[in-house]
């Protein structure tokens, strides 16, 4: 297995990505102190380098400030009302150590990590700077060549500043050290003076502060971390991210296994595997940090953010004084919040919560509680969660829904929400996505849609805008992940991808902030130990990402209750009485993950729920379970004595009436299917961006025109039969017509024989003649099926031709006299009563010589008398 894949966190992942896309401007200054290096020592005995040599000699400071340098000083990094978080603590834990007291893992892990020559050389290494120099040019990635002796330097005599006049300084006083000390001088010098984060400097402080011990029972794997801990000691921090810290350990083990080192005999050692197997396998106990820190993930997350600007040297031991953004009050009440509600779901198989609040006008972090407890030993708490990219489930798709309000899709526009299926591309089975509650509503608008948070909208939503343009809106608002469109499908909407709290808190608060995007911020001001400001934030309006009418539908939904009773109830955790607060929740399908995010115009607050290592949580954890009561709580305590903020409605926002069916401009028959039409009127109002209003009559609802003989739809020959009714039909089309056969089994199985969601397609054929005869078309109108000894018939007649005479018969006997003008009619009697069943014939004869016919089976009624009143009859004649 390559080195690469081995270590993904220190290759081609995260920062080391970050560095490979720094422009050519930014490696300019390292290119050019390798080039002037290696001119240097490919010149070493020309005229020209002794005149370098010359000119620099003078101006460099004395080794001897090796022993007489000043003390460092201690940074520290304060809330934005004064309130100390933490004290770094420059020199005070520093204690000097013997190169003898060192154990020689220590000294061999070291070596193999900075300097594995460092026996060998005279106080640069020409390898390692052609080394520094080709992963510049052709690996993108900067690197130093720097040996243990010019990080002695760099740590002791001169500053660490990122020029080519130090660098040039830092490589000649590298020449005198190694004349004036020996190896093992300098190599005591570097493990007493080597930066291992916060108030340790050298080995022994650092075994203390990690593993309250003397360095010299320092173990092989412990070694090894401390040994990996120098060259970015934030970044390496196991109060930070143990993860990192452990790949780092396993890479200086690493090191020893495959580069060696070479030791003072002028062989080169390795480490034997099986020895870095077991320390591999050692998992490390870490001492809880020490002295007085507040919001320590934060803390943390600031210490990175300033070693990024300024060099970990003058973090650790510059006298910095850091303002930071975040309200120490509100972050306490916050973090005993999430550690009381996650105690209290611990039934649930949840084991860690993470909470971020931040100022959406400005991007000020007010609170980061980045798990339930920083110095938890049961699990890994130090792991700042707020920080860590997770999969957002549901409460991504807001992105989706800003990306289809741009594309002129309205809150008003349907959906159904019926089972789909996708197509998965070559090779792969559809995919079929499912609602949280297995429920399937239909006809649907995107309002309600995105406020009960229903899957199959959401994924047809995506299909519709496209995966690629919901992914630019994501990075417009501030999401820094979901770099590769190519590995995403639709079910990106649903949380396919993963996404980092601070970013998602950060894109909401696009919405809130009308469109704008704001970068979180974390430093409000930063000075020296002179009291000179090297940074001040002052806010600045971000740039607009949306239109603010796109970014107010988002905030009028996800604000709207009544949009999410359907799934969350009335009166949920999401819902804050007197208040506008737009939420949204979300949970992965394997239950890995719940978040809820949601703000006002001033505050907006992301939480989430889970396990650090990603396993399940209970199934009865959804929406309002899990992160909802954190939200509930939090966002309660910043809205505590305030007035309410309503989303301000822009000038292009319109109200528009609309029938709630089909989202579409409402008719006179829009109306509940299976109502009075009078009394349940099917219309309502939604919002419109100006320009998006519906301007197509209602195409869901349909009046037609049947004709009454087979229900089909009536013909002209309908018409002039007079044989036509009038019904209101529900026909629902889909937004692809690949979709549409859904839809149709859809309405089958909920509707069954209503045809009222079945309207025909189909012209009538009664009433028409046939085009190789023209027979008179006759119909028997009256009378019914059942009649009375004596009736009446009626019938009608229509023929192309004039109608010369209609006979009418009954049981083939005809009865009356031919019958020659309209109405056609005639009365007639049934004389034989003992027979029920009897039928009618009637004929019709034209001018052109055709006869058409028509036949009906009657029955008579029973007119039997019954057995009591015929009795009274014969006991009135007896008695008469």
């Amino acid at each position: 297995m390559s080195r690469r894949n081995r270590f993904p966190s220190l290759f081609g992942g995260g920062r080391n990505k970050r560095k490979r896309r720094l422009s050519t401007r930014r490696w300019l200054p390292t290119i050019s102190i390798i080039a002037l290096a290696l001119f240097v020592v490919i010149t070493a005995g020309s005229v020209m380098s002794l005149a370098v040599f010359a000119f620099y000699s003078s101006k460099l400071p004395s080794p001897d400030k090796l022993t007489t340098r000043a003390r460092s000083l201690s940074t520290k990094i304060y809330d934005r009302n004064g309130d100390l978080l933490y004290d770094v603590h420059g020199d005070q834990n520093r204690t000097l150590v013997q190169l003898e007291d060192v154990p020689e893992h220590l000294v061999q892990a070291t070596l193999a990590t900075e300097d594995a020559d460092f026996y060998a050389h005279k106080g640069f290494d020409p390898l390692g700077i052609l080394r520094a120099f080709y992963n510049v040019i052709f690996l993108c990635r900067l690197q130093g060549g720097s040996t243990i002796t010019q990080q002695v330097v760099r740590n002791t005599v001169i500053s660490r500043e990122r020029t080519l006049t130090r660098k040039i300084k830092e490589l000649m006083l590298a020449l005198q050290i190694e004349r004036k000390y020996g190896k093992d001088e300098i190599l005591q010098m570097y493990l007493n003076e080597a930066p291992y984060g916060g108030q340790a400097y050298g080995v022994q402080a650092a075994s203390e502060v990690y593993f309250s011990k003397d360095v010299q029972d320092l173990t092989l794997a412990e070694s090894a971390f401390m040994a990996g801990m120098t060259q970015a000691p934030s970044r390496y921090s196991p109060y930070r991210d143990p993860d990192t810290a452990k790949a780092r350990r396993d890479y200086v083990l690493h090191l020893m296994q495959n580069r060696g080192w070479l030791g003072k005999d002028g062989k080169r050692h390795f480490l034997p595997p099986e020895e870095a197997e077991v320390a591999k396998e050692t998992k490390l106990i870490y001492t809880p940090p020490g002295g007085e820190i507040k919001a320590p993930h934060f803390v943390m997350y600031v210490k990175e953010l300033l070693t990024d600007r300024y060099g970990a040297s003058l973090v650790e031991q510059g006298g910095l004084k850091v303002t930071t953004t975040l309200d120490l009050e509100k972050q306490e009440e916050m973090q005993t919040i999430v550690a009381e509600e996650i105690a209290n779901v611990a039934h649930y198989d949840i084991g860690n919560g993470a909470l971020l609040a931040m100022d959406p006008q400005t991007g000020e972090i007010l609170a980061m509680v980045g798990s339930k407890n920083f110095f938890a030993e049961d699990y890994d708490g130090q792991v700042n969660v707020t920080l860590r990219p997770r999969q957002p489930g549901s409460s991504i798709k807001p992105i989706t829904y800003a990306t289809a309000f741009k594309q002129g899709y309205t809150p008003a526009s349907v959906l159904f929400d019926v089972p789909t299926k996708f197509p998965g591309g070559s090779g792969q089975p559809d995919y079929e996505p499912e609602n949280y509650d297995g429920k399937f509503r239909g006809p649907v608008k995107l309002r309600y849609a995105l406020g009960n948070s229903i899957n199959l909208v959401a994924v047809k939503l995506l299909r519709l805008v496209g995966v690629r343009e919901m992914i630019e809106t994501a990075h417009d608002l501030g999401i820094t992940t979901l770099n590769e469109p190519e590995r995403y499908g639709l079910s990106l909407t649903l949380g396919g991808g993963e996404v980092k709290l601070l970013d998602l808190v950060t894109a909401y608060s696009g919405f809130a902030n009308e469109g704008r995007r704001v970068a979180p911020q974390a430093i409000l001001e930063v000075s020296d130990s002179n009291g000179r400001v090297l940074e001040e934030f002052k806010p600045t309006e971000g740039p607009q990402v949306l239109s603010p009418e796109v970014a107010y539908l988002v905030s009028d939904i996800l604000s709207d209750n009544n949009a999410r009773t359907m799934a969350f109830g009335p009166h949920s955790s999401l819902h804050i009485p007197g208040y506008s607060v737009a939420v949204k929740t979300g949970t992965t399908n394997e239950m890995k993950d719940n978040w809820t995010v949601g703000y006002t115009p001033s505050i907006a607050i992301g939480v989430w729920v889970g396990n650090n290592d990603n396993s399940s949580m209970s199934n009865v954890v959804s929406g309002i379970t899990g992160a909802a009561p954190i939200w509930n709580r939090a966002i309660n305590v910043f809205l505590e004595g305030k007035s309410d903020e309503p989303f301000e409605r822009p000038d292009g926002i319109v109200e528009e009436d609309i029938c709630n069916l089909s989202g579409q401009k409402p008719h006179q028959w829009c109306y509940v299917p299976g109502e009075e039409e009078s009394n349940f009127c099917d219309i309502g109002q939604e919002l419109f961006i100006k320009g998006t209003e519906p301007t197509e009559v209602c195409g869901f609802h349909k009046k037609l025109e049947l004709c009454k003989v087979d229900g089909k739809l009536a013909s002209d020959a309908c018409r002039e039969a007079d044989e036509v009714k009038e019904k209101i039909f529900v026909d629902y089309q889909a937004a692809l017509s690949d979709w549409q056969e859904y839809v149709d089994d859809w309405v089958e199985d909920q509707y069954g024989d209503d045809d009222t969601y079945d309207p025909p397609t189909e012209e009538s054929e009664s009433y028409i003649h046939s085009d190789d005869k023209d027979e008179p078309w006759v119909q028997i109108k009256e009378p019914g099926d059942t009649v009375s000894q004596e009736f009446k018939v009626k019938v009608k007649v229509i023929t192309p031709y004039t109608v010369t005479k209609v006979k009418f018969y009954l049981n083939d006997k005809q009865v009356g006299k031919d019958d020659t003008s309209i109405p056609y009619e005639q009365k007639m009697k049934i004389e034989d009563t003992t027979v029920a069943e009897h039928t009618l014939k009637v004929k019709a004869y034209d001018s052109a010589g055709n006869v058409g016919e028509a036949t009906k089976d009657i029955i008579l009624k029973d007119v039997t008398p019954a057995p009591g009143e015929e009795l009274e009859e014969d006991e009135d004649t007896s008695t008469g």
